[in-house]
């Protein structure tokens, strides 16, 4: 929060060639958020929904929320002072305020509760809440990807649905039916395992029907005070899919016990855990050792957020970036306006503008209900986009803090917040590696993906040759025929070739111009180092908030 009229004139020097504190901006006044058809589409009333929710989330109230949120991480209380067992974590009341914001805007329920436009409107309920603080959009995010999963059973279905779309933040520790609103954790890996889920070894012991008691070990459950997790645990079918709830159904706690809070790079608003099952109850979502099948309901639709919470990162660091240049003089110029820092900013706003674009393509195929064509297109342009939106996430991050100079490595600044939040998303929901896997998985098994895939870049071909000439091998594809160590390159060339037809559909001419000559024809190693000639000042107008 900006300070009231501090000194300027001091006995040394005065203060000045700074920028001003940027104040509240609405962050859905961005042209890459809101100047796309899958958007535009969505009608008066979500529109106005996101504006309202963009001045909410771009206002100085939020970002300080933010940062009082991760400045002050949330602590584990294993105890009370009695001795009796807790296992709750306490957070600052920052981090439920800005939970309320997100959870109470529809962040986690939209998708589900305004069909026909849900999955685009959550997408840029997601770009937006970033702009606020990206850790709690992790319980926002498992709990809007919960919902697929728990339709895998009736009675999950009848009894968690309506509470993880209730649109409300209840930040009281009670059971579930007590609540105005729920949410949902996972509780997947282990130590000797990652994301290989069959190496685990948490056993469940069957109660009679649907209902188990679990016996083991998670390494990473985050957002452990969710009201429910979906975890995997071997029975005697094989591995199968729970819900855990921190209650069980006689009032008492469950016993899930919080070894110890995640000391984590960044992130550090949401807390992440090790947890220990010791016979906690649980019912099976789905069928008996089917646990990957029902769990893979939620994973595209996390990784989906991986794309968006990316994407949203690198767009918090842009508007940094271009404020703090378009109030900076050096060598008596603005710099904004010199050439290279101007080339530089607009190489940053073209990539982040391709990988909204792309997030929101997904959004409508996701929101394409029974079409078969586009739920196999995101069954192949997911896992693509995931790979390769996130990759870039911490490169984007860096040139935007390179661009404040000094200071932008200073922590008064968002810039090493952000800086330590944007690998992420890489990581979590499967790392490069594991992706890269998935998607040959999907090239060699789903022709019909592949197809979608051939499908929307041969829609594009004409409009430039150079990306005729990247997209012409892809549209010969034989996946059969690819090693396992090209797989990087093979994911990042579809990733390029998918931007650049999203962009050629759904965005300005220029902007779709800059992309096909900045990543296509004429790449450079690093930001703002292309020869290409690109509409630099046209590309900065559009990206510039507080133009």
């Amino acid at each position: 929060m900006s300070s009231y009229l501090p000194r300027r004139d001091l006995e040394t020097h005065l203060v000045e060639n700074q920028p001003p504190p940027l104040g509240d901006y609405n962050a859905f006044s961005d042209d890459a958020l809101i100047r796309s058809g899958a958007v535009l589409s969505c009608g008066a009333e979500t529109l106005q929904h996101l504006t309202d929710f963009g001045a909410a989330c771009g206002s100085q109230e939020a970002r300080e929320q933010g940062r009082l949120a991760n400045e002050n991480p949330p602590k584990l209380r294993s105890f009370d002072r009695y001795g009796q067992r807790l296992d709750e974590v306490e957070f600052h009341p920052a981090y439920h305020a800005l939970m309320a914001l997100g959870l109470d805007a529809g962040v986690a329920s939209r998708a589900w509760t305004h069909p026909g436009n849900g999955h685009v409107a959550h997408g840029a309920l997601m770009l937006l809440m970033t702009q606020a603080d990206c850790g709690v959009t992790c319980p926002m995010s498992m709990t809007y990807a919960a919902r697929p999963a728990l339709s895998a059973s009736t009675w999950a279905d009848e009894a968690w649905t309506p509470r993880i779309t209730a649109g409300r933040y209840d930040p009281r520790f009670v059971p579930a039916d007590q609540k105005l609103g729920a949410t949902m954790g996972m509780a997947m890996t282990e130590k000797q395992g990652g994301s290989d889920v069959r190496a685990n070894t948490t056993r469940a012991i069957g109660l009679g029907g649907d209902e188990v008691e679990l016996v083991g070990h998670k390494w990473f459950c985050s957002a452990p005070m969710s009201d429910a997790f979906l975890t995997l645990a071997y029975e005697e079918a094989g591995l199968s899919c729970f819900l855990v709830p921190r209650w069980r159904p006689d009032g008492t706690r469950n016993q899930i016990e919080i070894e110890r809070l995640k000391d984590k790079l960044g992130d550090r608003s949401n807390a992440s855990s090790e947890i220990e099952y010791h016979h906690a109850y649980a019912r099976r979502i789905g069928e008996a050792g089917r646990g990957v099948p029902a769990i893979i309901r939620m994973v595209q639709h996390t990784r989906y957020d991986c794309m968006l919470g990316a994407a949203g990162v690198m767009r918090r660091a842009l508007v940094e970036a271009f404020w703090h240049t378009a109030h900076r003089t050096a060598f008596q110029r603005k710099l904004i306006d010199q050439p290279l820092m101007a080339a530089t900013l607009a190489d940053l706003a073209v990539e982040v503008e391709a990988s909204v674009a792309l997030s929101y393509r997904l959004g409508r195929a996701l929101d394409s209900g029974g079409d078969e064509r586009e739920a196999a297109f995101a069954r192949l342009a997911t896992p693509i986009g995931k790979y390769w939106i996130t990759k870039r996430c911490p490169g984007v991050v860096y040139e935007c803090m390179e661009a404040h100079g000094g200071v932008g490595y200073v922590e008064e600044t968002p810039m090493p917040r952000l800086f330590r939040q944007s690998p992420l998303n890489a990581i979590w929901e499967g790392s490069g590696n594991v992706i890269a896997l998935d998607v040959a998985r999907a090239l060699g098994r789903e022709a019909d993906a592949l197809q979608a895939v051939k499908d929307e870049l041969r829609s594009v071909t004409g409009a430039y040759a150079a990306l005729d000439r990247l997209i012409e091998p892809l549209l010969e594809l034989k996946p059969d025929a690819m090693p396992e160590a090209g797989l990087r390159g093979l994911v990042e060339h579809l990733a390029i070739a998918l931007q650049a037809a999203t962009l050629v559909k759904s965005s300005e001419p220029h902007v779709a111009d800059a992309f096909v000559a900045l990543r296509v024809d004429r790449p450079a190693l690093a930001y703002g180092g292309s020869a290409a000639t690109v509409d630099t000042v046209a590309i900065n107008q559009r990206a510039f908030i507080g133009r």
